[in-house]
This record gives C-alpha cells, sequence and structure tokens, in this order.
C-alpha cells in the first residue's frame, strides 16, 4: 500500500471521527447543561436520547436553505465551508498515539500527517484563517446584525491569538521542536508542561474559549443583541454546518491542549507495568485511550463554563485580551527564557 493511500484513509477515518465527535458534543452538552440545571435532557429520541444528534442533523438538512435576495451569494455560501474545513484540517498534524511497528520493521505513525517538522505553525496558521469564515458570513448576509457579530468576532479572535501564540512559544522553548511528536517525546515520564507552565496553560485555555466563540466568550452570536450574530441569515445545513464548525473546534482546541501541556499520550510507568512493548497494538490502542480521555476532561469543562458563567460584556472581553492575557503571555515568555538559559 502506498504511502499517498495510506495518508488518505487515515485521513477518511480521521474527518469521520470527527464530525461523529462534533455530534456526540452536541448530545452531551445537552445531557450536562441538563445536569448542571437539574433538568432530564433529551429523553424522547431513541434510548436516553442517544438518537437525538441525528434526528437534529435530519431536520436541518431537510429545511429550507433560505439566502437573502441581496445577500453576496458567492462569499455566503463559501463562508460555513470555510469555518468547518479549517476545524478539520488542524486534526492532521494532531498525534493521538505513537506508531506501530511492522513486521518489515516500517513504523505505521497514527497521525495523519506525521513527523511534520513545523506541525505547531500549521496549526497556527489554519486557525487563523478561521476568522475569515464568521467574518464573511456576517459581511455577505447583508445584516447590520450578522455584520456587527463578524467584526466581533474578527476582533476578538485576532486579539486571543496573540496571547495563545505566546502561551504556546513558551511550550515550544521547552521541548525545543515544532514537531508535535518531540513535543509530546519532551514530556515524558510525567514531565507535562502544565507542571512547568500553568500560567501558559491557563492562558491558552481562555484563548481556546475566546478562539471557539464559546461561552463566555460568545458575543459574536449573543442572541440579545445581535439576534443570532454573524449566522442570522443562515438555515439548513449551512446553519449546521457552523454548529459543527464549533464543536469540531472544541475538539480541536482540546486535542492541542492535550498535546502541548498533558503530554499527549504519555502516563508515566504505567504502560510498563503493563507490560505493553512500544510499536505494539495494544500499546497504541492504550496510548488512544489516555490521549482520549484527557480530551473527554478538557470537553467537560468547555461545556461546564458554558452553563456556569456569564457572557463578558465587550469591553471586558477586550480588556482581558489585551491588558492582561498579552502582558502575562510576554512575562512568562521572559521568565521562561531565563530558566531556561541559566539552568540548561
Amino acid at each position: 500500500m502506498s504511502s499517498l493511500t495510506l495518508t488518505l484513509i487515515k485521513g477518511a477515518i480521521a474527518l469521520n471521527f470527527a464530525l461523529v465527535v462534533a455530534a456526540a458534543l452536541v448530545y452531551l452538552e445537552r445531557r450536562i447543561s441538563a445536569w448542571i440545571q437539574y433538568r432530564i435532557g433529551p429523553n424522547r429520541v431513541g434510548p436516553f436520547g442517544l438518537l437525538q444528534p441525528l434526528a437534529d442533523v435530519l431536520k436541518l438538512y431537510t429545511k429550507e436553505d433560505i439566502v437573502p435576495y441581496n445577500a453576496n451569494k458567492a462569499f455566503h455560501r463559501l463562508a460555513p465551508i470555510i469555518s468547518i474545513a479549517v476545524a478539520l484540517a488542524v486534526l492532521c498534524v494532531i498525534t493521538p498515539a505513537s506508531y506501530i511497528l511492522l513486521e518489515d520493521g516500517t513504523k505505521l505513525f497514527i497521525a495523519v500527517a506525521p513527523n511534520v517538522n513545523v506541525g505547531f505553525l500549521l496549526i497556527l496558521a489554519l486557525t487563523s484563517i478561521g476568522v475569515y469564515g464568521i467574518t464573511l458570513a456576517g459581511w455577505s448576509s447583508n445584516n447590520k446584525y450578522s455584520l456587527l457579530g463578524g467584526l466581533r468576532s474578527s476582533a476578538q479572535m485576532i486579539s486571543y491569538e496573540l496571547a495563545m501564540g505566546l502561551a504556546a512559544v513558551a511550550v515550544l522553548m521547552l521541548s525545543e521542536s515544532l514537531d508535535m511528536y518531540q513535543i509530546i517525546a519532551s514530556q515524558a515520564n510525567g514531565r507535562w508542561n502544565i507542571f512547568f507552565q500553568p500560567i501558559g496553560f491557563l492562558i491558552f485555555l481562555v484563548a481556546s474559549f475566546a478562539e471557539t466563540n464559546r461561552a463566555p466568550f460568545d458575543l459574536p452570536e449573543a442572541e440579545p443583541e445581535l439576534v443570532g450574530g454573524y449566522h442570522t441569515e443562515y438555515s439548513g445545513m449551512k446553519f449546521g454546518l457552523f454548529y459543527l464548525a464549533e464543536y469540531a473546534n472544541m475538539f480541536t482546541a482540546s486535542a492541542v491542549m492535550t498535546t502541548l501541556y498533558l503530554g499527549g499520550y504519555d502516563v508515566p510507568f504505567l504502560p510498563s507495568l503493563l507490560g505493553l512493548q512500544e510499536g505494539t497494538l495494544a500499546r497504541v490502542l492504550f496510548e488512544l485511550a489516555i490521549f482520549f480521555g484527557k480530551v473527554s476532561v478538557l470537553l467537560f469543562l468547555f461545556i461546564w463554563v458554558r452553563w456556569t458563567l456569564p457572557r463578558f460584556r465587550y469591553d471586558q472581553l477586550m480588556n482581558l485580551g489585551w491588558r492582561v492575557l498579552l502582558p502575562l503571555g510576554l512575562a512568562n515568555i521572559i521568565i521562561t527564557g531565563a530558566i531556561v538559559f541559566f539552568v540548561r
């Protein structure tokens, strides 16, 4: 089997897995929010309401696609495609497990695009493109509320990308690599970056909430102020793509944070105690379970915060990004650089 064919197969698996996870997160969000608010949650469609995401997809798929008469129809169609494509494309360099050693001695890496020596730069580049989807959606709809939502989103995402990038720079200084595999390898045996970069982790976590437009940073789609924000004029599966993109971005952000700060698939001493040899299928399945277990904790945190904290005002949002997180990120880099210089 050629490397191209293998990459396409892994890409198809990752794509479908991400879409299934996004649909599952919709169900989990309803369940967890019901638990927080002492409600029942979905319980009508299927056992325990498990088929509710499928019913939602069918509903969106059969709804009429309404486009405003004066909208820029080309960009109106393109905007949700950009949003979902960027959210899914980042997964190509995520490393949920190591590799399987084949009989001929070759290593079958689990990542779609393994050993990309600028993997993290690719993630930053792709997430920077994501702002175009929301901004174009607001502008192309020819609606004042949508335009305000798009402008808010562009200002918010650009502002918090700076803080996110600065937090990640400190991690890259410790790992001395942009390769996602090397970043995980530098955290082996429990030397996770969250213990050495607690401030950086908090900055990256808060910036991830803002980048995914999740509450309390959901100002681009604030219903009381903007009706629905940038996706006010979207219906049917176009709205569904924005909806899926939000949850896919949650999954992607959690996977990136797991890689940068939580050691990825690393668990100290446990694989050796269980007798799991590196390169075996059992070891890879164990690493996948560990990786997605850590991601699940962060996803629960995303949902928990949404149903706990109220939305910020816009001036509070900008103050937090520019006057708090940005200086903290710069200070964190200076302190990390001094420690690396004098200790190493």
